[in-house]
């Protein structure tokens, strides 16, 4: 019996703009075995951003139910929903969203901070130096390179082992050799911690290293190819 990570079905979002209703998705249903790595790939406008904010819980359909590691998401208060995200989740931006005022360990013992793990620090400590940074912990966000900041970020994310990673085109703002490095170390991590990885991106070639590519266009799932 196949183990689903992730349910998605019917699920619709719009937004009101002045008179006129926007659909942004529309009817959207899928299921994700555990383990798998799936990318949702479509140009610019095509719904991905909000397919992985509906997927993660960091917000709600319109109608529609979404299940996260077994559990029906759909109707949890946000106080419900932050520690269970917090727990079972990973979230990298494609914009960083790194706390200014919180050097780079202090950002990645965040979410560990928040579980009150005693070994919040020397985990951060162990994931900056495994991703070349162990030298710039102590730095703040404004003192580090786009890369820099955006392998925080993936540390950050992964800092609690969450059973789940979501990345919402993660190397859109990095040039192509920072780009490859951070595709490599979610690959990486995503194999290793036996993960599921849904990442989200306009890129061909990021599509062509997923289990699964699910095309989305104008809110709506038009194809959806299986590798191998």
């Amino acid at each position: 019996m196949t183990t689903y990570a992730l349910e998605s079905t019917e699920v619709s979002k719009s937004y009101r703009a002045d008179e006129r209703r926007i659909v942004v998705l529309d009817n959207i249903s899928l299921s994700l075995p555990a383990g798998e790595f799936l990318v949702i790939e479509g140009t610019s406008g095509s719904g991905k951003s909000t397919l992985l904010s509906l997927l993660c819980g960091l917000d709600k359909p319109d109608s529609g139910r979404i299940t996260l590691d077994s559990v029906d998401i759909t109707d949890l208060t946000e106080d419900e929903l932050a520690p269970f995200r917090n727990r079972t989740t990973g979230f990298v931006f494609q914009a960083f969203h790194l706390v200014p005022s919180l050097t780079a360990q202090e950002n990645v013992m965040f979410p560990a901070e928040l579980n009150n793990d005693p070994d919040a620090a020397e985990k951060a400590e162990a994931l900056l130096a495994r991703v070349n940074l162990k030298d710039r912990m102590d730095n703040f966000p404004h003192q580090l390179s786009g890369g820099e900041m955006q392998r925080v970020a993936l540390c950050r994310a992964i800092i609690n082992s969450p059973k789940i990673l979501f990345a919402d085109e993660p190397t859109g703002n990095l040039d192509s050799v920072n780009s490859e490095a951070i595709l490599n170390l979610l690959q990486q991590l995503h194999r290793e911690q036996g993960s599921t990885l849904v990442l989200a991106t306009h890129s061909r070639e990021i599509a062509q290293s997923a289990d699964r590519v699910l095309i989305l266009r104008d809110g709506r799932i038009t194809d959806i190819n299986k590798k191998g």
